[in-house]
């Protein structure tokens, strides 16, 4: 009888988990409208490779200085590009970290090897905002001598919209919690401003990073990822819906519970069957 519950009780979970598994999407899978929130309807970042990201647009640096995407490209010199708005309060910080996590570990330095640029997509955003944000990147890669290859940009709804449809990143804005919806990662692009290789998440292996900065330099165009897309978005208490990163987080650790009880359950029975069977014997010999 005991038996009969935790298995029951795994099945049930099992089939909660599958239910509402809408908001943990690989990427070449699209969506179903239905299974998301509203907010999230539309949101998405697929990049498609060799595309060519628009090197003329306007933007201002952290300084204020009135800039182009194009002037952090130079020859053999990859440019590693991410989305981003400095008001954020939860994944953006988190991939910023992230980004700068994964660069620390590579013997190869901003400015020198390749450049870094992160373009806000919060048209509000300004270039205070984005010198704060380099400070603590900067403070926490532990390099100052790389600081010119670190740039932090905003600009115009007119220039977000160029670079991020570029970049097939697409994102929302909710005015009642005023927070963006969107979703996260990272493109490596040429020297001459194409998509060579994206990653999606928030943490990225500093190998495949070096990697990527080598193919980029020399013009290589990689191959598409299938990786789990992260989406962020804050909880509404008013709908008692939870982001979407932390059902991913949750989800996650609930399919490798279930899967860690059918395995526990599974073991259980043959043990139990195990042990029946000589009992069996003493009762069949009389």
């Amino acid at each position: 009888m005991r038996s009969c519950c935790k298995l029951g009780l795994a099945f049930a979970l099992l089939l909660t988990a599958t239910s509402s598994r809408a908001q943990m999407t690989p990427d070449n899978v699209g969506p179903p409208a239905s299974g998301m929130p509203k907010i999230l309807q539309g949101v998405g970042f697929r990049p498609e490779l060799n595309a060519q990201m628009p090197v003329d647009t306007p933007f201002k640096d952290e300084n204020g200085k009135a800039v182009r995407l194009g002037d952090y490209l130079h020859t053999q010199k990859p440019v590693l590009l991410a989305f981003v708005y400095y008001g954020c309060p939860m994944m953006c910080t988190q991939l910023e970290q992230g980004v700068v996590g994964s660069l620390r570990m590579l013997s190869f330095n901003p400015g020198l090897d390749y450049e870094v640029v992160f373009v806000s997509f919060d048209d509000r955003d300004t270039p205070e905002m984005a010198a704060a944000k380099k400070t603590t990147a900067m403070n926490k890669f532990r390099r100052p001598e790389t600081s010119t290859g670190w740039h932090f940009l905003s600009g115009s709804k007119e220039s977000i919209a160029a670079v991020t449809n570029a970049a097939n990143f697409r994102f929302n804005f909710d005015p009642k919690n005023n927070l963006f919806a969107h979703a996260s990662g990272l493109l490596l692009l040429t020297p001459d401003g194409r998509i060579s290789r994206y990653f999606y998440g928030v943490e990225f292996p500093a190998r495949d990073i070096r990697l990527g900065l080598v193919d980029a330099s020399a013009g290589k165009i990689g191959s598409p990822v299938d990786h789990v897309l992260l989406y962020c978005f804050e909880y509404d208490p008013s709908t008692a819906h939870y982001s979407a990163t932390i059902l991913n987080i949750v989800r996650l650790g609930g399919i490798l519970t279930i899967a860690a009880m059918i395995v526990a359950f599974m073991v259980f029975r043959r043990r139990e069957r195990a042990a029946a069977r000589p009992n069996l014997r003493h009762q069949g010999a009389h």
